[in-house]
């Protein structure tokens, strides 16, 4: 007798609730809409620009490798604004969970267990899954390549190959290419050399070049280590914060990640996943926006160390998982229906700002100096903050946290100010005397300079 097909209801059903809760929560963060201003001027001008042309800052040394993912960005924006980009966001989730099933599913692990995993790994890394930001693209390329290693692991063929293009494109799309690569690699060392040493040599040299496909070839370095070595990434601060007890996601991530890790070592995890789990907690624990790829790395594993647990071991009947798609299916029409959420200033208040800056470099923070920059106006900085020097980021953030230090920036002409409401920056100017406030809405404050420099 053929072996009866599993049963993916349960897992199905969590992938739908799963994009149900993107469809209603989804949002453009900070680090998104600055890729659509990058990939409209690219566009117009039919050519790579140099530096970052919507800020005022001096970027001219700026190595821009990210291209494609810049026109990508470009092109769902110019399709629908940010209903656009929040759609692109939910079918990149829905690619990378089913990835992550196909991945379970090859490792031996139950329905139960794969709902029960999944679901788990969406609310430990919910914000990387809810907020759009340029991670997206790695979100679905990480677990792509993990279906292709686990794969190879199980049966080597040259399918292998496959990770040569793949990460060629990612490093056109992303800087978290260079995960994707370690992981690679590490594969490569720890299990694959001991079968064909030549191969894992050749192919490990060839990933290696493969990073260095961009537009910018050879000095794609530049890009990564002017990343890696940013202020933000020195300070850890933003996006590089470190895992906090403090941070509610953080605390919500910790106490799911750690039953996961428990599950995925008793789903006998192989060296080479032993080295990569370890080294990706690592750098959670260093920069906590690298917990979603610890999440996805140990989804499979912990799926087939689950199941079989007597807590699992339940049936639902066709009736039961019918009531309950409607769930999903609810939320993904409320989530159609209803307008992106919007983070930042209205549109009105940026066009005042716009009339009031009169073509004059407006200072703005986080989400609203990208938006500045979508709308065609000039921003005194912005993102990506590695595209300017070193002194003018640390200015910068010193100017984000309320940090004395950072009021040179208010100094150096900038007329219009624009802030988060209730964020450091904007009770620190409400007590400046220099600067009265002039719009308000539920999200943002504009000031202007009191007395003329």
């Amino acid at each position: 007798m053929g072996r009866r097909p599993q049963s993916s209801r349960l897992t199905w059903l969590a992938v739908a609730l799963a994009a149900g809760i993107c469809s209603i929560f989804g949002s453009v963060g900070a680090d998104a809409h600055w890729l659509a201003a990058m990939g409209r001027t690219i566009v117009a001008q039919g050519a790579i620009p140099t530096g970052i042309p919507y800020a005022a800052a001096p970027s001219a040394g700026w190595v821009n490798v990210p291209v494609v993912g810049e026109l990508v960005f470009h092109a769902f924006q110019a399709l629908g604004g940010d209903k656009a980009l929040v759609v692109f966001q939910l079918l990149a989730v829905i690619a990378a969970l089913t990835l992550l099933v196909l991945g379970m599913r090859a490792r031996g692990g139950s329905d139960a267990s794969r709902a029960a995993v999944l679901l788990t790994v969406f609310f430990a890394a919910v914000p990387s899954f809810v907020i759009l930001r340029a991670q997206v693209f790695s979100l679905v390329l990480f677990c792509a390549l993990l279906l292709l290693l686990r794969s190879e692991a199980s049966r080597p063929s040259r399918r292998i190959w496959l990770l040569v293009p793949l990460i060629a494109l990612w490093a056109n799309l992303h800087g978290a290419v260079l995960v994707g690569l370690t992981i690679s690699v590490a594969y490569l060392a720890f299990e694959r050399f001991r079968r064909q040493p030549a191969t894992s040599g050749v192919l490990a040299a060839a990933l290696v070049a493969a990073l260095f496909l961009t537009p910018a070839l050879a000095h794609s370095v530049d890009y990564y280590l002017g990343v890696l070595r940013s202020e933000a990434a020195v300070r850890g601060e933003g996006l590089w914060a470190p895992l906090s007890l403090h941070d509610p996601f953080d605390v919500i991530f910790v106490t799911l990640i750690v039953p996961l890790l428990v599950f995925a070592y008793r789903g006998r995890l192989r060296p080479w996943e032993l080295v990569c789990s370890a080294a990706l907690a690592a750098m959670t624990v260093h920069a906590g926006r690298n917990g979603i790829w610890l999440a996805c790395f140990v989804a499979a594993p912990a799926a087939c160390g689950l199941a079989g647990r007597s807590l699992l071991e339940f049936t639902v009947s066709r009736r039961t998982l019918t009531l309950c798609a409607w769930v999903p299916a609810l939320f993904l029409l409320l989530g159609v229906i209803q307008p992106p959420h919007h983070r930042g200033a209205s549109e009105r208040v940026r066009e005042q700002a716009a009339r009031l800056a009169a073509g004059q470099p407006i200072l703005a923070d986080g989400v609203d100096a990208e938006q500045f920059a979508l709308d065609g106006q000039r921003v005194w900085i912005a993102n990506p903050l590695d595209a300017f020097s070193r002194r003018d980021q640390r200015l910068y953030l010193d100017w984000l946290d309320a940090n004395p230090a950072g009021d040179a920036l208010l100094r150096r002409g900038s007329p219009v100010v624009v802030v988060m409401r209730g964020s450091p920056p904007q009770e620190r100017l409400a007590r400046d005397p220099s600067f009265k406030r002039v719009a308000l809405d539920q999200q943002a404050a504009v000031y202007v300079r009191a007395f003329p420099n």
